[in-house]
């Protein structure tokens, strides 16, 4: 029987000791199962589903590591009564794939939508698969040298929590248990008040007095979650937020508007006839893309330094050996493998009209991916995967494609097409990389086969890539893009970054 937790140098290793896993490299496990790949897979539409309508709603993620993990428990261990901790763990690294990719569709493709376009759902999946996978790639042979060898200098705070709640195999059914629950009163929730139409789901107020002002807020169970997850700090910036644009700006732009004669652009009507959501939508939700833009660029200059950093440190990793690579838990895919795929999707992209990014798009998604996906995979290792700068890296990236575009020829809306496709095959690729060294990290502490692991983070991103473009059509459909349901703030910011 293995021991219980994780062992005492899963956290630090003193000079000259090697990490023994919590499963041993010479015993065998079932781990690549049918089983997990199925539950992987469903759990992995599910929690890209659910995370692309929140992140479209309220600008970010959340991370479905630990969930899909509880949840693989509940079903693995509990009710099937199957004892493997690495059946789990495959499931949890399927199924997080899905939220990761839909991180990078969200932030990218509704501009399309934004634009006018009406993108097909095959577009949308070969955009996220090539950027997924492109992901995985070139995080393959970094992962020996930020995984095994900066053992205990970079913690991978998720992907060790993640390993944690694994091993705690005992408390699988009791946080099981609070997510059906959980996850079964935000359902009934939201069918008494959207479906049935018993009580509003939306409250508003105008204040009286406060010409312009008013105060309201969406009473939905997910958003509730979402706070608890993202913490009082976060959700005090956005409630930050909220005032200075419901309290302050547009009762004062209501204020200037009552004597204006003249309309002032983007919006089309007097300020004074707009109301407070016309000022929303014509002013207030610019103010913010470009507050958005210019928190990237910020978080962009001050993360330079280590992602400089990250990238000379992690291109140490490449070509790296070890002498137990025969390992089974030390086993990559091969680097043929590797090479070979890579130059295979980045001539599809040069060369299919469906994604329209042609050679230099192409040459440009090369380039930027095989930086940024180094850079990602170091700095979630590092500080975490909510602070992977990948909004900043997304919007260097347009910035300097939209130049090197432009310059060579492209312009109007296929160049600025073009610089979005390829800004979301990047935006993809990078937050995919996080993703996989998070559950790569899970993997060495519980002692897991990362070649068997990359397959599974290949199988997520397929399974969610097929699904996210219908969602998206199907979300746009509902609530369109750019609206007050769906405002998909960080979409308008790339959209805006391009134009």
């Amino acid at each position: 029987m293995a021991q219980k937790g994780l062992p005492d140098g899963a956290y630090k290793l003193n000079k000259g000791e090697k990490y023994t896993p919590y499963i041993p490299s010479n015993k065998i496990m079932p781990e690549f199962t049918i089983l997990s790949i199925v539950l992987g897979v469903l759990l992995s539409v599910v929690f890209g589903a659910a995370n692309a309508y929140l992140g479209l709603k309220v600008g970010m993620t959340v991370s479905a590591s630990i969930p899909a993990a509880v949840i693989s428990m509940a079903i693995v261990r509990v009710l099937l009564k199957r004892k493997s901790i690495l059946e789990n763990n495959m499931v949890q690294t399927i199924s997080s794939a899905g939220e990761s990719l839909a991180a990078g569709a969200i932030f990218t493709l509704p501009a399309l939508f934004l634009w006018g376009e009406n993108p097909s759902a095959l577009t949308m999946t070969l955009i996220t698969l090539f950027g997924g996978a492109l992901g995985i790639l070139f995080m393959i042979p970094v992962r020996r040298y930020l995984i095994v060898q900066e053992h205990g200098k970079l913690p991978y705070p998720e992907g060790t929590a993640c390993a944690e709640v694994l091993v705690s195999g005992e408390e699988g059914g009791k946080g099981a248990r609070l997510i059906f629950a959980g996850g079964g009163i935000g359902l009934l929730y939201k069918f008494i008040g959207d479906g049935l139409k018993l009580f509003p789901t939306e409250i508003e107020t105008k204040i009286k007095g406060f010409s312009g002002a008013a105060i309201g807020m969406d009473v939905l169970p997910s958003l509730l979650g979402v706070g608890f997850i993202i913490g009082p700090k976060i959700s005090a910036y956005m409630l930050a937020g909220g005032i200075l644009g419901w309290l302050i700006l547009i009762p004062m732009i209501t204020f200037i508007g009552n004597d204006l004669t003249s309309t002032i652009l983007p919006a089309t009507d007097l300020i004074k006839d707009l109301g407070y959501w016309g000022i929303w939508s014509n002013y207030i939700r610019y103010i913010g893309a470009g507050a958005v833009a210019t928190g990237g660029v910020i978080s962009l200059i001050k993360s330079l330094p280590i992602m400089i950093s990250s990238f000379k440190d992690a291109m140490k990793g490449f070509g790296s050996k070890s002498n137990t690579a025969s390992e089974r838990t030390d086993t990559d895919l091969k680097g043929k493998f590797v090479i070979i795929s890579v130059i295979v999707l980045i001539v599809l992209m040069a060369i299919l009209p469906i994604i329209p990014v042609g050679i230099m798009g192409a040459i440009l998604i090369a380039i930027f991916g095989f930086l940024f996906v180094t850079v990602s995979s170091r700095i979630v290792g590092l500080l975490g995967s909510s602070s992977n700068p990948v909004s900043g890296m997304t919007i260097a990236t347009l910035l300097f494609t939209t130049i090197i575009m432009k310059a060579t020829g492209a312009s109007g809306k296929p160049g600025m097409i073009a610089v979005l496709c390829v800004g979301a095959v990047i935006c993809t690729a990078a937050a995919i990389a996080g993703d996989a060294s998070q559950d790569l990290k899970t993997g060495y502490l519980l002692g897991a086969t990362p070649w068997k692991q990359q397959i599974g983070e290949f199988i997520g991103v397929l399974a969610s890539a097929v699904a996210i473009g219908f969602i998206m059509i199907l979300l746009n459909d509902q609530y369109v893009f750019g609206s007050k349901e769906l405002g998909a703030p960080q979409a308008t910011l790339m959209k805006l970054v391009i134009e």
